[in-house]
């Protein structure tokens, strides 16, 4: 006769909120309403235990792990979970083992990965021919693009399902259910708190249902003291040291990145000043974000408006001077001249088809009259032979003088843009380039 856990009652009060909150049901879940909608395929074959072998890629907090228990619940199968921070390729193999056998006797089991792109190559092959003969429902949870950082054996194998941050609304609404519900909840500690205050930890959960029903759950505890009250005063000490989501190096970084410099590129100050704020927020290097922008100067508005490389360096020298968070004005003042500047990538474009020539058109020799003749010998071999100096020319430019190799032929690699100080750039060159072809008589 097996002996009754006394403590099995108090353990489970003991569980945090977010952990006694988690759904028993799908109709339960908030967020994810593509991927959850009453007739949705997906939802249709969970529902009636329908399941496969599936990658969940989403940010924290978006519900990977409450729906890979769910699955188990509807496949009615085993529920087994592993994660590829804690767990080695002898535990897997034993996990697989034990899984292999209940599939022998006619049990399902869902094994759910959590963090799998964790797994490198040899673990992750592991998983494959469990998953081929069906002995397994492989279901792994990642906060990285599958893309990079799943192979592609595994990748075939399974769908990959995107998951959301959770909507503010929908936040509040699994707040309000911790709030009344007297199984699970907190409705035995008569907690009262305003809708606008219920915002504020919804607002600051960013994205992530298990952080704010945290938060409340903390702001519940403090306000024992305030007769159960949750006030501005409450919300301050638990909200003050708030973050948020931003994974440095990973995708939400680049995705913040690109959407900067794209924002800077549209001419859209506004918006690419605010990019800028949320990767500060964020904690992101200001060095990188400086070489961006410097980056960004060149590329994107290079020569219709030179100013903004000259801002760029002077915006850095600034910040190492001044230091966060004083020093940020000055990346603040730099974005937006960037992108109200005028824009040409006619510099970057020329540089890459001459680059191009380079690597693909074979060593060509300097022709004789661009050489430099220190030497007699050279002078006698015709070196700076027919050279036109120039300045010596009627307007200051020997017009029939060419300058490529002459198996080349005279080739055109900029092309000015009628923008900003381009324009300028564009009407003197097209001028000279008309008058050079007819100097050569072409």
């Amino acid at each position: 006769m097996r002996t009754p856990n006394l403590f099995a009652a108090a353990s489970a009060e003991l569980r945090p909120l977010a952990e006694r909150m988690r759904p028993r049901v799908l109709a339960e879940m908030v967020g994810q309403t593509r991927l959850l909608a009453a007739d949705s395929a997906f939802r249709r074959a969970v529902e009636s235990g329908r399941v496969h072998s599936m990658i969940l890629w989403g940010p924290p907090g978006c519900g990977k792990t409450t729906l890979a228990l769910l699955l188990a619940h509807y496949a009615e199968a085993r529920f087994e979970a592993i994660s590829a921070v804690l767990s080695g390729l002898p535990e897997v193999r034993r996990v697989l083992a034990e899984a292999q056998a209940r599939f022998e006797a006619g049990e399902r089991t869902v094994l759910f990965v959590d963090e799998v792109h964790r797994f490198n190559k040899a673990q992750q092959d592991a998983f494959l021919p469990h998953i081929e003969r069906g002995s397994i429902v492989f279901v792994g949870a990642t906060t990285e693009n599958p893309s990079f950082e799943l192979n592609s054996a595994l990748l075939s194998r399974c769908r990959v399902h995107v998951l959301e941050p959770v909507a503010i609304v929908h936040i509040e609404d699994a707040l309000r259910r911790a709030l009344s519900d007297g199984e699970r909840g907190l409705a035995g500690m008569a907690i009262s708190v305003a809708p606008d205050l219920l915002s504020q930890i919804a607002q600051a959960a960013d994205g992530d249902v298990r952080r704010a029903l945290t938060l409340l759950e903390i702001a519940a505890e403090l306000a024992q003291d305030d007769a159960g009250r949750i006030t501005e005063a409450t919300l301050l000490q638990v909200l003050a040291d708030r973050t948020r989501r931003f994974d440095k190096g990973g995708e939400q970084f680049y995705d913040q990145i690109s959407a900067l410099h794209k924002c800077v590129r549209s001419s859209n100050p506004d918006a690419a000043l605010y990019w800028l704020c949320r990767m500060l927020d964020g904690g992101c290097d200001p060095s990188y974000l400086m070489r961006r922008l410097l980056r960004m100067s060149i590329e994107d508005i290079g020569l219709a408006d030179p100013r903004a490389q000259q801002m760029a360096l002077a915006a850095w020298d600034t910040f190492e001077r001044l230091g966060s968070p004083e020093g940020e004005l000055a990346l603040a003042q730099l974005t937006l001249f960037m992108a109200s500047a005028a824009k040409s990538n006619a510099g970057y474009v020329a540089y890459k088809a001459a680059q191009a020539d380079v690597r693909t058109l074979g060593t060509d020799e300097v022709p004789l009259h661009l050489r430099n003749a220190p030497t007699q010998l050279m002078k006698s071999l015709g070196y700076g032979a027919d050279y036109q100096y120039d300045h010596d020319m009627d307007g200051g430019v020997a017009l029939d003088q060419r300058g490529f190799p002459d198996a080349l032929g005279e080739r055109v690699y900029y092309q000015p843009v009628s923008r900003g100080m381009e324009l300028q750039i564009k009407q003197k060159l097209d001028a000279l380039r008309a008058e050079r072809a007819k100097a050569r008589g072409e």
